[in-house]
């Protein structure tokens, strides 16, 4: 593994532990909001005080704070409900992912002075992924009667440790800037059928990607749907090709990576009633997620000669072909983002924000693009050293984000808040994956602090997402349809001290 920015792994592992699991966001890949106060009213967070989560969104608003410092300890609980259903001649087969239930802790700490704050915080940004049991349909690509109980699995997490400050030019205008050290982790066991492997490695197919390389080459000499122009010896049928590379860690994926981003911010008070804010967040700078413990599987039938010494030899078997080597995915990168907000508090008791957000996920949600290498070893046969590309294409449109929602507080100690978030899907349907179905676009928002006379605070929240259902409608030939529905129950608790 290279970590080009990481120069104390120490360090880097440490921080992750603030991290430990995959965060299935809902907002694309987006958390709807950070922290129970901003979540709680739909995720706005760009124009009031928000705790020391506001160095996730607007680090400006750490200027707004009533006190000189603030201690966040917190924690949340992603519960996503995810089921993939595919259509067949023998009707619907359906399975719902056993990823169910992350947790997700954050710590921030942040200072304001009467020109300068600034401070620290962990969190965690975003991700998405899913866990389907090799029992499933999912889990035999070919439809045999015998299945090999393949496991599909995806976890994508990124997190953040964040040092954020702010310079107050006057009473009414902050701004605020903050350097991100940004890490990624991803699991991923994914099962192709034949139809899925010949749309990506026929060049005259590739409508869901694309597969090239020596590797694939190689693979195509001796597979006769790959060859045109001759009868060839070797493979009749791909039952499937299976990609592994995925760990049992908490705390890391198996391919990793690191980098830095940043973000700048304002707040602007136009008078004691109303507040504007808003923020830039660059795109990341990652390095590629690497892992050297990776296996491409090929289970064929084909001429055994062929398969074993290269000699045919005129009998025909079933034959499973693992190969192991290096994964790489090339230049995965978080988007920039852009955000607007307004605060009013138009009576003692009450508070009004409304955020407006866009996420540029065109810009790096085009294809998910992976490299394999295969170890140059024995045991790889023919296929040491040789290489396959592989692209699934994405295309992703950009979204944009409205977030609004109130508090209210009842005594000068507790305080009511609701919201709403909404976005439309950005994934096109026909590059829906069951494995990636980040497709909620609604979300109902509530939550509760409260505030005790020694500074100490308890903030909660609870968000529903509402469920989200979309299908790739396959190519009516080949690529059977597939319906994905997602839907979430999430909750997060921080308790602070303000002094």
């Amino acid at each position: 593994m290279k970590n080009n920015y990481c120069v104390n792994k120490s360090l880097c592992y440490l921080l992750t532990l603030c991290f430990p699991t995959m965060v299935f966001a809902t907002n694309g890949m987006n958390m709807e909001g950070y922290g129970p106060i901003a979540t709680a009213m739909g995720g706005a967070a760009q124009g009031y005080d928000n705790g020391s989560a506001a160095i996730m969104a607007n680090p400006a608003t750490i200027g707004l704070m009533q006190r000189s410092h603030r201690l966040d300890v917190a924690v949340g609980n992603l519960r996503p409900s995810v089921k993939a259903t595919v259509t067949t001649n023998a009707g619907d087969l359906e399975t719902d992912s056993n990823g169910d239930s992350y947790f997700m802790p954050a710590l921030g700490w942040v200072r304001q002075g009467k020109k300068f704050g600034f401070g620290f915080g962990v969190f965690g940004q975003g991700g998405m992924g899913t866990d389907y049991e090799g029992t499933s349909w999912m889990g035999n690509p070919a439809q045999s009667a015998t299945s090999p109980n393949l496991e599909n699995r995806s976890e994508l997490s990124v997190g953040r440790a964040i040092l954020p400050i702010i310079y107050k030019v006057n009473r009414a205008l902050t701004f605020g800037a903050s350097v991100d050290f940004v890490w990624a982790g991803m699991d991923l066991k994914m099962a192709l059928s034949e139809a899925q492997f010949q749309n990506l490695a026929n060049p005259q197919a590739q409508t869901i990607g694309t597969a090239s390389g020596t590797l694939r080459d190689s693979f195509g000499a001796i597979y006769e749907p790959f060859d045109t122009t001759q009868s060839v010896v070797g493979i009749n049928n791909l039952h499937y090709a299976y990609f592994d590379f995925s760990n049992s860690s908490d705390y890391t994926g198996e391919a990793s990576a690191t980098g830095y981003a940043g973000k700048l911010g304002f707040t602007y008070r136009i008078n004691s009633l109303i507040t504007i804010g808003g923020s830039y967040h660059s795109k990341t700078r990652l390095s590629d997620l690497e892992s050297d413990n990776a296996t491409m599987t090929m289970a064929v039938n084909g001429d055994t000669g062929v398969l074993s010494t290269g000699t045919a030899s005129g009998t025909d078997g079933d034959v499973t072909i693992p190969v192991t080597g290096k994964i790489k995915v090339n230049d995965f990168q978080w988007p920039a983002n852009y955000a607007l907000g307004v605060a009013i508090k138009p009576t003692k008791k009450w508070l009004l924000v409304a955020d407006i957000k866009y996420i540029a996920w065109e810009d790096v949600m085009k294809n998910f693009s992976m490299t394999f290498t295969a170890d140059a070893v024995a045991s790889n046969g023919s296929f040491g050293g040789k290489i396959m590309d592989m692209s699934l294409f994405q295309n992703w449109d950009d979204q944009t984000v409205y977030s609004a929602g109130a508090a209210y507080s009842v005594t000068k100690a507790l305080t009511l808040r609701g919201g709403v978030n909404h976005a439309s899907n950005p994934i096109p349907d026909k590059y829906l994956n069951a494995l990636f179905p980040a497709i909620v676009e609604t979300h109902i928002t509530g939550g509760i602090g409260y505030l005790f006379r020694n500074g100490a605070s308890v903030d909660f929240s609870v968000v529903k997402g509402l469920e989200g259902e979309n299908a790739n409608p396959g190519d009516g030939v080949n690529l059977a349809k597939v319906t994905s529905a997602h839907s979430q129950l999430n909750w997060q608790l921080m308790v602070s001290y303000l002094y």
